[in-house]
């Protein structure tokens, strides 16, 4: 099934014990588009401490009732690692986490898009993150809300902003950009699949697709009740 991400955010996630927190945020990997953790805000019980969770953590979603229920204790994540989402999440730190919760790492395995890494499988000593490292990994990790708002690049000439995302939860992937032209081009939001993305210039907050804009102002406009449909 389909969801935009914003409509995601504020379900609660549901521990095997009790409510934990809220969905604030998703890290994806930029070379798969795949979200590999969700940012949760934990509130008072945790004084609005930010945990993140593997979605490989969550069972069957509660969609009426906008919840996520994931098979760990909140004793397993007060006692979890400590990862400032503000700053860039390395490797290392991953290491820690997914050793913490007895996770498979999605890095060695599990990493084509649609194939998720098993439970309790190859779990790795921190010792072994820098040979396991391959350069830039560290790099790859990005927040969907400090995307959204990234301008968008046709070939020739800009098209609007990066407004949300479309993600399939069977995969968790992020399939589609939807972009919002804003008063240049009609005015109306567009959908964008990712696979259309050519480049993203972290360093000018620019999404580069390889369309022009005609085909832009040929595209239906998006509605977001006929999400269903795509």
């Amino acid at each position: 099934m389909k969801h935009s991400i914003k409509s995601l955010i504020g379900f609660t996630i549901g521990a095997t014990d009790g409510d934990i927190g809220l969905v604030k945020d998703f890290y994806f990997e930029d070379n798969s588009w795949i979200v590999r953790y969700f940012v949760i805000e934990t509130g008072s019980w945790q004084k609005g401490r930010k945990v993140l969770i593997s979605p490989d953590a969550i069972l069957t979603p509660d969609w009426k009732n906008k919840t996520f229920p994931i098979n760990l204790s909140k004793e397993q994540i007060k006692n979890s690692p400590d990862i400032d989402t503000e700053l860039p999440v390395y490797r290392q730190q991953e290491i820690k986490l997914y050793n913490h919760y007895e996770l498979g790492n999605y890095w060695r395995v599990g990493s084509v898009a649609g194939s998720m890494p098993p439970l309790n499988n190859l779990l790795m000593k921190e010792d072994d993150a820098i040979s396991d490292k391959m350069p830039d990994d560290d790099l790859h990790l990005r927040s969907t809300n400090k995307v959204t708002g990234y301008i968008v690049a046709a070939l020739d000439g800009t098209i609007g902003d990066v407004e949300d995302f479309i993600i399939d939860d069977d995969t968790w992937k992020l399939d589609i950009i939807i972009v919002n032209t804003g008063i240049g081009i009609l005015g109306k939001k567009v959908l964008v699949f990712v696979k259309c993305i050519t480049e993203i210039k972290w360093n000018i907050s620019t999404v580069i697709i390889d369309l022009n804009t005609e085909s832009i102002e040929n595209t239906a406009e998006y509605v977001e009740s006929e999400l269903w449909k795509i």
